[in-house]
């Protein structure tokens, strides 16, 4: 059902329109005071003001429902000293006019709707030179703030998560064990570095594996580390001993691994001899 529309004189309306500004509820009660209309509730003035397009000049911030507006003497004042940082232009106006309902945000709002610049951009201008210039901090202090200073680093201290030496991890993309070895990374010069711990124990035993060549592991556990459980092959057999075009060798039984082996080995001694007749034939 449409709600039925509350008719008002010209007085009443002039009167409205005049005091708009007012916080609602005394806009109301003065309305209803003046004019001796009891058939006029508060929500009905609220939408006549939104209908009319009535601005109350509110921002909804601490000082709600008061319409700040600036005498002349104001207006000149801020806009003489409009440059100001705005934290001492608030500050100074406050302390001038002795306006305790005014806020920093209104008077920041205030410059940009008149349009006044300050002069600053947020850009550091070419040739500025920075407060902290030539200014450094005795060693382990970093900043100066006590803040800054509580959660910095200190000299030799490590961090949280650190793992020395002898540490082992599980790799959870591959499977391998990772060992942490007391020597230095040379990528980023720490004094451990991690390295996959099948390959270090069976170069500790055997000397460095060969360019070309990949460790196997013989039983299928990647985690059985001992030397005599690894086989270095040519990184070109690999592909024929994968399950998905290959042969299968990690899911076969144990007794059949040193057969398949066997088999992928003659497979690639094989390819290698025919490839080597036919270079020599087009020769």
């Amino acid at each position: 059902m449409k709600r039925r529309r509350i008719p008002y004189s010209a007085k009443e309306m002039a009167w409205l329109e005049s005091n708009f500004r007012l916080v609602i509820s005394d806009y109301h009660r003065a309305f209803v005071a003046a004019f001796d209309r009891p058939d006029v509730s508060l929500s009905n003035l609220n939408h006549l003001r939104k209908r009319k397009g009535w601005k109350v000049g509110r921002d909804g911030s601490r000082y709600v429902g008061r319409h700040r507006s600036f005498n002349d003497a104001e207006i000149s004042w801020l806009r003489e000293n409009r440059t100001m940082v705005i934290s001492d232009y608030h500050a100074a106006f406050c302390k001038r006019f002795s306006r305790t309902d005014i806020l920093l945000q209104s008077l920041h709002a205030l410059r940009k709707r008149k349009g006044w610049r300050t002069g600053r951009t947020g850009c550091f201008a070419k040739g500025l030179i920075p407060h902290n210039k030539g200014k450094r901090c005795a060693p382990g202090e970093g900043g100066r703030h006590p803040n800054a200073r509580r959660t910095q680093f200190q000299k030799g201290r490590l961090p949280h998560n650190t793992r020395g030496a002898g540490h082992e991890r599980i790799d959870s993309k591959d499977g391998y064990v990772i060992l942490i070895v007391d020597e230095v990374n040379p990528w980023t010069g720490a004094a451990t570095r991690p390295v996959h711990k099948h390959r270090y124990l069976w170069e500790q035993a055997n000397g460095p594996l060969p360019d070309g060549y990949v460790l196997k592991c013989l039983d299928g556990d990647k985690r059985n580390c001992d030397p005599s459980n690894w086989e270095p092959i040519p990184r070109g057999i690999l592909p024929q001993l994968n399950g998905r075009h290959g042969i299968a060798y990690d899911q076969a039984a144990p007794e059949v691994k040193p057969v398949l082996m066997t088999l992928a080995k003659l497979k690639r001694a094989a390819r290698e001899a025919t490839n080597k007749s036919r270079s020599g034939d087009r020769a």
